[in-house]
């Protein structure tokens, strides 16, 4: 694990994220995101059109829970070529991916296999508070962390 920064304030979760993966993608970077279902699907739809003149290439690995799963979850076949992959969990071939960008609450079990985390903290009080839990498993790891002020 080379970096960890904390993306703090984010008024807008998937601008944002739509916004780091145009980024990330531009850099050759490849990208596992961590986040909750329901925010995948709006990912997935955003990433289609928030740009007119370009696209971000991603896919969405199948949940395990079927009644998480959406029509745009794809077999491991496709999903591993994908630069940016959309997932509610971590799998053995995540680590394939350099980048790996976590919205969800608990510390991603299995992140000291990536390169570099982003946490993405939106401006919710209680997602603040969660986001403090991880700075300070990370500091009493002896981590590098950064810290970056959306709002700023």
């Amino acid at each position: 694990m080379n970096t960890i920064a904390f993306h703090f304030n984010v008024p807008t979760p998937v601008a944002y994220l739509c916004r780091l993966l145009r980024k990330a993608t531009h850099a050759g970077q490849r990208a596992w995101v961590l986040l909750p279902p329901a925010l995948a699907h709006e990912l997935d739809a955003a990433l289609w059109t928030f740009a007119p003149e370009e696209f971000i290439a991603h896919a969405r690995h199948a949940s395990t829970k079927a009644e998480e799963s959406g029509p745009g979850d794809l077999p491991a076949h496709l999903w591993q070529r994908a630069p940016v992959v959309l997932s509610d969990q971590l799998v053995p071939q995540a680590s394939d991916w350099p980048l790996l960008i976590n919205l969800l609450e608990p510390v991603p079990e299995g992140f000291e296999r990536f390169q570099r985390l982003i946490e993405i903290v939106p401006q919710d009080e209680a997602l603040k508070q969660a986001a403090r839990l991880r700075w300070r498993h990370y500091s009493q790891r002896g981590l590098a962390l950064q810290h970056h002020d959306a709002a700023a």
